[in-house]
């Protein structure tokens, strides 16, 4: 009777920062970089991993030799008792008597798996348990038939199977005891069954295993150490470019590359660049027009003081000099302070005004500028969202720029229109009006244009610079439009004001 073979399964498987550039030197030579950490923990998440696969296959593969060999001795002491209730002597026809003869038909008709023994003993009275037959030869150094230890061991446990620990291996065996009628056993047929073998082949899986996850590491260690760098290449320019930042150069921008975390991340550098590029620029601009304007009343304050004499006419004279001059140089330090407040975000607190009531309102605050043809021209009613106080103050500053370039009795409208989602507040004076070479410069800070005959202002060029504030901080824009008849017409334009 053929026994079939044995099957084995297999797996697949910060910085530190210190006033003392030493210090600098030696906290970076103590860094560990980000790049290095990722892949160590990966190699240790991977090896763990690995290591769990590798041991669980073997144990797995051990346990399925154990379960192999349990079910082998199983079968055979089965087929042994099956054949001692049922078999008979072929020589005779008749149920066996003697256990010698019962064993010896038996072991003639097996044939023996590899690393398996089949055992006939017998008991001889005063003597060692005898061995009989087996049907195979094993490869393996130390066979039970050959080994009388071992069979009298066998032979006298009490249990029916049993494990061995002897020089040659593990020894797993199951027993039959043959007794007739009930007395003291005659003999035994032993089945033993060698599982070094079975147990050499789950170890053979396991090396091969833990030779295929070192070479695993080895190509994780290297794609980790590329894919790590690429993630991370976004963080280092980051990183590079925050070391080569300066308030003189604040051009440096991550090139942003992917929709990933590290993009955005780049993305929000770029924008936190941008801001303080802005910053730094609207500073430098504050302290030059404040240097720029600021230096001719200051040379005129000092002159004349300097020049005062003990005459009281002379010295009232000077006094009003140096008082205007100091006015005027306040207005110049105000109007720069809300230009620079201007970049903040609370520059503006837009709500819902009422359009009608807004331009009412500038327009009855206007007429007290000067004596001039005031007119309401136009006024839209609807609801806007804006801040009715800014925009009042860019309507007035328009109104004050009209009467300035205007004479007594000349005309001068207010008024606002609407057209879908644009809105429109506008001033429109009967004035000179500007020239075309000046329309591009009236907006910029400490420029006025050169063609408004009349003009009588001590200003500092700043009032459209503010106005045009106003309006870029509503998201909206001051353009400057002729004005039929002659004249000069400045448009306040909102867009998506509406509520």
């Amino acid at each position: 009777m053929a026994k079939g073979s044995a099957t084995t399964g297999s797996a697949t498987t910060d910085p530190v920062t210190t006033a003392d550039p030493r210090g600098l030197r030696g906290a970076a030579r103590r860094r560990v970089s980000a790049r290095f950490r990722i892949l160590l923990w990966l190699l240790v998440v991977m090896a763990v991993a690995l290591a769990a696969v590798t041991a669980t296959t073997r144990s797995i593969l051990l346990r399925d030799v154990d379960h192999r060999v349990n079910r082998l001795l199983t079968q055979e002491a089965g087929e042994f008792t099956h054949f001692v209730e049922r078999g008979v002597d072929p020589a005779t026809g008749r149920p066996f008597t003697d256990p010698r003869r019962l064993l010896e038909v038996f072991l003639e008709r097996q044939y023996a798996d590899p690393d398996e023994e089949l055992i006939g003993l017998v008991h001889r009275s005063g003597q060692d348990p005898a061995q009989l037959t087996q049907a195979r030869e094993v490869s393996v150094g130390h066979p039970v038939h050959r080994d009388p230890a071992a069979r009298r061991q066998i032979f006298a446990a009490e249990g029916s199977t049993g494990t061995l620990d002897r020089p040659g291996g593990e020894l797993r065996w199951a027993k039959v005891e043959v007794a007739p009628h009930g007395g003291e056993p005659e003999a035994a047929f032993v089945v033993a069954f060698h599982p070094g073998g079975e147990q050499a082949k789950a170890d053979d899986v396991f090396r091969i295993l833990l030779a295929i996850s070192g070479v695993a590491l080895l190509l994780t260690t290297g794609i980790g150490w590329v894919v790590a760098g690429r993630i991370l290449k976004p963080v280092r320019l980051v990183r590079t470019a925050a070391a080569h930042l300066t308030e003189q150069d604040l051009t440096r921008r991550i090139p942003v590359r992917g929709h990933d975390d590290v993009a955005a991340l780049a993305e929000t550098f770029n924008g936190m660049l941008d801001r303080l590029e802005r910053a730094f620029a609207a500073q430098r601009e504050f302290v030059d027009d404040a240097g720029h304007e600021l230096r001719t009343p200051i040379t005129i304050v000092r002159g004349h003081l300097e020049l005062m004499g003990d005459d009281p006419a002379e010295r009232e004279e000077t006094i009003r000099l140096v008082t205007d001059e100091l006015d005027r140089m306040s207005r110049i330090v105000e109007d720069l302070l809300l230009l620079a407040k201007a970049e903040r975000p609370d520059f503006v607190t837009p709500g819902p005004v009422q359009l009608a009531e807004l331009t009412a309102d500038v327009f009855v605050k206007a007429r007290a500028l000067g004596e001039r043809r005031w007119e309401l021209a136009e006024v839209a009613d609807r609801e806007a969202v804006l801040d009715p106080q800014r925009i009042t103050q860019a309507m007035v500053q328009l109104a004050q720029n009209a009467v300035q370039h205007t004479t007594r009795g000349e005309r001068i409208r207010v008024g606002s229109r609407a057209t879908g989602s644009r809105i429109e507040l506008y001033v429109a004076d009967s004035g000179p009006g500007v020239q075309e070479q000046d329309a591009d410069v009236v907006f910029e800070r400490f420029r006025r244009g050169t063609s408004r005959r009349g003009a009588r202002t001590n200003g500092a060029g700043l009032g459209l610079s503010i106005v045009r504030a106003i309006a870029e901080a509503h998201g909206g824009r001051v353009s400057l439009r002729p004005t039929e008849g002659g004249g000069a017409t400045f448009v306040l334009t909102l867009e998506g004001a509406h509520p």
